[in-house]
């Protein structure tokens, strides 16, 4: 009779593979990470991810009897003070409770990895020879790490060219853009999510435009004058792409350790959307 082996996975394994795929220790001191809700011994058979923790993931996870949710943005952020069913803030962390489901935030440290967020940011706009815009010091998969990225296209474009490529890799609701377009793209800088603050950074390194999201006023200001072109394609449309990749990483490194745990990505919708018919009076 043949001998069958079966690897029983728990929590902890998990956080075993995701401390190698982005170690905790990259997070931003202010950011919260790693096992938030639930047991390292809890046992693990699916796992699903998502970009944001809404009570709709709550649902999709017993649909899908996930155990185990990993999001990127953290389900607890800000100290908590009680925890109600009927408080928007606190509908998933109440759910995933109740339900019993062990909850992962993977956020700035899968920001700063190498294979991240930004990694895959700069893959789909096909960037070479990326670096990151503010290492932190220190490697991972021996790549150095920390947030951003810059690097080149093969060929400059023109900056119209560039836009469409944009497009096509994030399919943002919308792009909005601050300061002069320059005649061709050969440089770009990159920072998912809300990153504006360090657009500077990206003229400094050389880059030709920069591309993040919630570009502030002031920065758009500063971008004018400047004459740096700053690319805002939304905070969701520069993130949620990285789910996918962080599927694969986390699928790889399941398999290389011979756990059978089945990882699903949740369909999410950025939560702003144009609104119909808005035209500028000014």
């Amino acid at each position: 009779m043949p001998l069958f082996l079966f690897v029983v996975v728990n929590v902890q394994n998990i956080l075993n593979i995701l401390q190698r795929i982005a170690p905790l220790d990259l997070a931003q001191s202010w950011d919260n990470v790693g096992l938030l809700i639930g047991s390292p011994d809890n046992r693990v058979s699916s796992i699903l991810l998502a970009l944001d923790p809404t009570s709709a993931l709550i649902a999709k996870a017993e649909q899908c009897n996930a155990e185990l949710i990993i999001t990127h943005h953290p389900a607890i952020f800000h100290p908590l003070k009680r925890l109600r069913s009927d408080s928007p803030a606190e509908k998933f962390l109440h759910a995933a409770v109740r339900a019993g489901i062990n909850v992962i935030g993977c956020h700035t440290n899968l920001d700063a990895a190498y294979g991240g967020v930004n990694d895959v940011l700069a893959e789909r706009l096909h960037l070479q020879e990326t670096a990151p815009l503010l290492p932190d010091g220190g490697e991972c998969c021996g790549k150095k790490t920390g947030l951003g990225r810059v690097g080149r296209l093969s060929e400059p474009i023109s900056a119209g060219a560039f836009l469409k490529q944009v497009d096509l890799a994030l399919s943002p609701p919308w792009l909005l853009e601050a300061g002069p377009r320059p005649e061709t793209v050969s440089c770009v800088g990159v920072c998912g999510g809300s990153c504006s603050d360090i657009a500077a950074t990206a003229l400094a390194a050389g880059a030709d435009v920069f591309i993040t999201s919630e570009i502030k006023h002031d920065v758009a200001r500063w971008a004018e004058e400047a004459g740096f072109w700053l690319i805002d394609g939304g905070h969701f449309a520069t993130e949620y792409p990285a789910m996918k990749g962080l599927q694969q990483l986390l699928v790889e490194g399941l398999e290389a350790s011979g756990m059978d745990v089945l990882v699903q990505c949740a369909p999410q919708e950025p939560p702003l959307r144009l609104a119909a018919g808005k035209v500028s009076t000014y």
